[in-house]
């Protein structure tokens, strides 16, 4: 008798302890809708070269894009864990999906990370280039929907996630943290065409915050069309999102970015970010320009806060392209931002936003004609571009998060 209550104590004890391990794991339920009105000057419909007419109208995610999400973490024993990413982004404003076809189009992957080595991550998500860098984008402040920079040609933004990829993170040592991605093309018998790949670093010390990065895009061609034609680019996996600033070049053979930025922390009430990026479109059999095109773009945001429940910044952008495919005046693009948050709560704020560009020079149309630089603010109008070399847009709205 004795034996069985003894055989009976140690299974409920056993029993115990793997209750106890399996309570090491957790599955959190995320995310944030975020509507808001918005005016916008000189919008034209995709491609069209008509006259531009302004539009007051409804957006979604100007300040963080409306998602939902589950994310999860399984602790391995040994300084091993297991972790898991699936994100659904959505329009607030209509309920429907902000990329269609694509259940969870934000991320979906999964991984396992040890303290000491690092984590290693499997599906679709950012690429190590972005993921270093985000702390010092000019979207921290100025939203991406208005602050990217030009169109976000230099995938400074959260658009642009890779399909099919492998991103390691190392851990933080020193102050630095390095990462590198690979995203495959998967074509038989040819294992870079349609491959994504990344490396960056960052160094953060106190006040000062430093981060470089390079990307490649191979073999992205999608067809062709006119700006915005996202149908196979950044969110389907191709390649990063096309404007009126890039759109002729969206048949490139490969693309190329590399990116410096850099932070300073002055006090708790102010700091500042700034930015350069070189962006270089490489030719090939199917594109509509002959010569290597090449932007470059710096840029700084300076950011106040003002009191604890208020937030101010204001962001400079200045974007060049270099002479090439028969075009002496070349493309530039200046934009101009403002930013005011107001928080009701960690979880709800209150948001303004204004922004200004202005395009001069001349760049190359989807089918390889030479035209006019129009301008195009931000990522939020790569589908509604202005009909001018001019922009303005305003919105204001409001964000909760769960």
């Amino acid at each position: 008798m004795k034996s069985q209550v003894a055989i009976a104590a140690a299974i409920a004890l056993t029993g115990g302890i793997a209750e106890s391990a399996y309570a090491q794991s957790s599955v959190t339920l995320y995310g944030n809708i975020d509507v808001s009105v918005g005016y916008q000057s000189n919008q034209t419909s995709v491609g069209s070269t008509s006259n531009g007419h302004s539009v007051v109208k409804q957006n979604s995610g100007i300040w963080s894009g409306s998602r939902f999400g589950f994310k999860g973490n399984e602790d391995l024993g040994g300084g091993n864990s297991a972790q898991f990413v699936l994100e659904e982004g959505f329009n607030g404003d209509t309920g429907s999906q902000s990329v269609s076809g694509l259940m969870f189009n934000r991320q979906a992957f999964v991984g396992i990370a040890n303290r000491d080595l690092g984590t290693v991550t499997l599906g679709r998500q950012y690429t190590a280039y972005f993921s270093i860098l985000a702390p010092y984008s000019p979207i921290n402040w100025l939203t991406g929907f208005y602050g990217a920079h030009p169109g976000d040609i230099d995938s400074l933004d959260t658009n642009y996630r890779v399909n099919n990829s492998v991103v390691y993170m190392s851990p933080t040592l020193g102050g630095v943290t390095f990462s590198g991605s690979y995203g495959m093309g998967e074509t038989p018998g040819s294992a870079g065409n349609g491959s994504t790949w990344s490396f960056a670093a960052r160094y953060a010390n106190g006040p000062v915050g430093v981060g470089a990065g390079f990307m490649r895009v191979n073999n992205s061609t999608v067809g062709g069309g006119a700006w915005g034609a996202n149908s196979a680019l950044s969110n389907n996996g191709s390649q990063p999102a096309v404007s009126a600033i890039n759109a002729g070049y969206q048949l490139a053979a490969a693309q190329q970015r590399f990116a410096v930025l850099g932070s300073y922390t002055f006090s708790p009430a102010w700091d500042v970010s700034v930015s350069y990026s070189n962006v270089q479109y490489i030719p090939g059999l199917n594109s509509k320009f002959a010569s290597e095109a090449i932007f470059n773009t710096g840029g700084a945001v300076l950011h106040y806060k003002a009191t604890p429940t208020l937030d101010l910044a204001a962001g400079y952008s200045y974007t060049r392209a270099t002479k090439a495919n028969g075009i002496a005046d070349a493309a530039t693009y200046h934009q101009f931002n403002l930013s005011q948050y107001y928080s009701f709560s960690k979880r709800t704020g209150l948001y303004l936003l204004e922004a200004y560009q202005k395009a001069k020079g001349k760049t190359i149309s989807p089918t390889g004609s030479i035209i006019d630089a129009t301008a195009s603010i931000g990522d939020g109008q790569n589908g509604a571009p202005s009909a001018t070399g001019s922009q303005l847009t305003v919105a204001v709205g409001m964000i909760h998060r769960f």
